[in-house]
C-alpha cells in the first residue's frame, strides 16, 4: 500500500512538471508503435483510366473464388463472387463544366528534392502536398486552397514575392473517366471496389500484357489526377517476395541477396509517406522499388526474406534512407551530390573497392582532370566488368535539342522555345565526380541543369557521373556531344553490382552494409525505432 500511494504520488507530480509532458509528448509522437510485418499499400497501376482503352482483367487462381465488394455509381453496395471479372472505362459527361484547377508551386525529377522543396514552402506558411502526375511536384494543398479566388489570390502573392516558376494548372472539364465491372454479363459503375481471395492470390492483367499475381487484397480507388490507383494491400514480409529477386537478381550469391533484403525492407518502411496526396504509400516502379507481386518469386530470395525477417537498417535508432543502385561507377555519392536537403552521415562518397584504388581525400574527383583520369580506370573495383561500369555515348545536337526542349516544354521553362544549342560544359561537380551543375548555352539564353537534371533533362547520361567532348565536323563546325561515364542510377548507398563482388568475397550482409552505409546498425524491427522524422 506504501508503494501504490509512493508510485502514485510521484506520477502526479511528473504529470504537473512542464518538463515531464514535454519529454512524454516526444516519446509518443517520435516513433509510433508498428506491427513486425505491417501491411502495405502499393498502387500498382498507377493512371487507371488515363486512356479510354484501359482495361483490367481481375482472375482468381485455380478454382478459387474472388469477392468483390463493391459501391457502384448509384450509391449502392454490392458483393459479388466469381472466378474473373473485367474493369474497363467509360467516359461520363458530366450535368456541367467543371472547373479542374491546383496550383503547382515547384516541379522536380525526385521525390527527395521535392520534399526537401515542400518543407522551405511549408517554412514560409503555406500548406503544401508532394504528387506525381507524372514527374515530381508540390501543389498548394487543394484541400486547404480549395477556391480558384485563393488559388490566386495566393499565385499573386507569391509572384509579388519574386516567385516566377508557379502556376495554375486549369481544364474545363465536360466528361471524367468512370471505372465500370463488367461480370456476368452485368456492368456496375464503380465507386469504391475492393477484391479479396480466400487463398490470397488474384491475377491482374493490364490490356494485352503478361498476367501478374498479387498476394493480399486489391483496391480501386481515386487518385488526384482524375484517375484511378489499382493498390495492393500485402504484409511487408510478403511484399519482399516481389521485390527482391528483381531488384538484385535471381542469381545473386546469398550475402547479396540477404544485404538487398535488409535494404528494401527498411527503404518500403522508411518511404511510406511518398504518395500521402493519393492514399496509399509505394508504387511498384524504380520511382520506389521494382515490385512484381508473386510473379518471378525464387527460393533464393525467398531464404534471403526468411533469414533476416524483420531486420532493418538503422542510424542513432532511425531507419536509414535506404538508397541504392545497380552500378555506381566506381564511387558511391553523397546524398547532396544527386538531390536537395539534409545530408544523410551514412551516405558517404566511397571508392567501391575494397583495395585502395583512388585516394578521395588527396585526389577530389571535383577537378575535371582528376576526373577524367579516375573514369579512365577500370580495374580493381568491385564493378569491374560490369557492362554500364564505363560506358561512352555519342549524340548529335538535333537528338540533344529534342531530349532538351521536351524536358523544358514539361517543366513550362520560359527558355522552351529555344533553337540551337551552342555549347555544353560541366561547370561544377561534387568530391565525388558527380554533375552538380551543367550549363547549355543555347541561342536564347543559358540553361542550367542541376544534379539529377542534368540526366533527367538529356538521354545519353545513364548517371551524373560523366564527362563530355564536343563533336565537330571537317569544316570545325559542332555536330553533337560525346557523353563518357561510369554507372547507373543515381549512385548513393549500396551499388548492387558491387554487393555481388563482395559477396563473393565472402563478405556477410552485414559488412557489406557497413562499408556501403558507415556507422549504421542492422536491428530487428521494434516500436523503439524512429520511421523517419519530419
Amino acid at each position: 500500500m506504501p508503494r501504490f500511494f509512493f508510485t502514485v504520488s510521484f506520477l502526479g507530480q511528473c504529470l504537473r512538471s512542464p518538463l515531464f509532458l514535454v519529454i512524454l509528448l516526444i516519446a509518443l509522437t517520435a516513433a509510433p508503435l508498428q506491427a513486425k510485418d505491417p501491411t502495405l499499400k502499393v498502387g500498382i497501376i498507377q493512371r487507371f483510366g488515363d486512356e479510354d482503352r484501359d482495361q483490367l482483367t481481375i482472375s482468381g487462381t485455380g478454382n478459387d473464388l474472388l469477392k468483390f465488394n463493391l459501391a457502384d455509381d448509384q450509391g449502392k453496395t454490392l458483393i459479388l463472387e466469381g472466378k474473373q471479372a473485367t474493369i474497363a472505362i467509360r467516359r461520363q459527361a458530366l450535368p456541367q463544366t467543371r472547373l479542374a484547377e491546383h496550383l503547382v508551386l515547384s516541379d522536380h525529377a525526385t521525390f527527395e528534392t521535392a520534399e526537401d522543396n515542400a518543407k522551405q514552402w511549408q517554412a514560409k506558411g503555406i500548406e503544401v502536398e508532394v504528387t506525381q502526375p507524372d514527374r515530381w511536384q508540390v501543389w498548394a494543398k487543394r484541400s486547404t486552397y480549395s477556391s480558384p479566388v485563393v488559388r490566386r489570390w495566393l499565385l499573386d502573392s507569391l509572384r509579388s514575392q519574386g516567385f516566377s516558376f508557379p502556376y495554375l494548372s486549369s481544364a474545363m472539364v465536360k466528361a471524367t473517366p468512370q471505372a465500370v465491372l463488367v461480370m456476368n454479363g452485368q456492368r456496375h459503375g464503380i465507386k469504391t471496389l475492393a477484391i479479396a481471395a480466400s487463398k490470397n492470390k488474384i491475377q491482374v492483367t493490364e490490356g494485352t500484357r503478361k498476367a501478374m499475381t498479387y498476394g493480399g487484397t486489391l483496391t480501386l480507388q481515386p487518385n488526384a489526377y482524375g484517375n484511378y490507383t489499382l493498390v495492393n494491400q500485402v504484409p511487408l514480409e510478403l511484399y519482399l517476395r516481389g521485390v527482391v529477386p528483381h531488384e538484385i537478381g535471381p542469381n545473386a550469391p546469398v550475402n547479396s541477396a540477404k544485404a538487398q533484403t535488409i535494404i528494401a525492407r527498411t527503404y518500403a518502411l522508411r518511404n511510406l509517406r511518398r504518395f500521402a496526396a493519393d492514399n496509399y504509400q509505394l508504387c511498384a516502379t524504380t520511382h520506389c522499388q521494382v515490385y512484381y507481386g508473386l510473379s518471378g518469386t525464387n527460393p533464393q530470395a525467398d531464404k534471403a526474406i526468411a533469414s533476416t525477417a524483420g531486420l532493418v537498417l538503422t542510424y542513432n535508432n532511425e531507419l536509414v534512407d535506404a538508397l541504392y543502385s545497380s552500378t555506381a561507377g566506381g564511387v558511391t555519392a553523397k546524398f547532396s551530390d544527386v538531390w536537395n536537403g539534409e545530408e544523410r552521415p551514412y551516405l558517404k562518397a566511397i571508392i567501391d573497392s575494397p583495395q585502395q584504388v583512388w585516394d578521395l581525400a588527396e585526389n577530389s574527383l571535383d577537378q575535371e582532370a582528376a576526373f577524367r583520369k579516375f573514369i579512365g580506370l577500370k580495374d580493381g573495383f568491385n564493378e569491374t566488368g560490369r557492362q554500364v561500369f564505363r560506358w561512352r555515348y555519342e549524340a548529335t545536337l538535333k537528338d540533344l535539342t529534342r531530349d532538351l526542349k521536351n524536358y523544358l516544354e514539361k517543366r513550362k521553362h520560359p527558355l522552351a522555345n529555344f533553337t540551337t544549342i551552342q555549347s555544353m560544359k560541366v561547370t561544377r561537380r561534387s568530391p565525388s565526380g558527380r554533375v552538380l551543375t551543367l550549363a547549355i548555352d543555347t541561342d536564347k539564353g543559358v540553361i542550367e541543369l542541376a544534379k539529377n537534371e542534368a540526366r533527367s533533362a538529356l538521354g545519353p547520361p545513364r548517371s551524373t557521373l560523366f564527362y563530355l567532348d564536343p563533336v565537330y565536323d571537317n569544316q570545325k563546325k559542332l555536330q553533337g556531344f560525346t557523353f563518357v561515364g561510369g554507372g547507373l542510377g543515381h549512385g548513393v548507398g549500396m551499388s548492387q553490382y558491387g554487393s555481388y563482388k563482395l559477396a563473393q568475397l565472402g563478405w556477410s550482409a552485414e559488412k557489406i552494409l557497413g562499408f556501403y552505409y558507415p556507422g549504421t546498425k542492422i536491428q530487428p524491427l521494434n516500436d523503439r525505432i524512429v520511421f523517419w522524422r519530419k
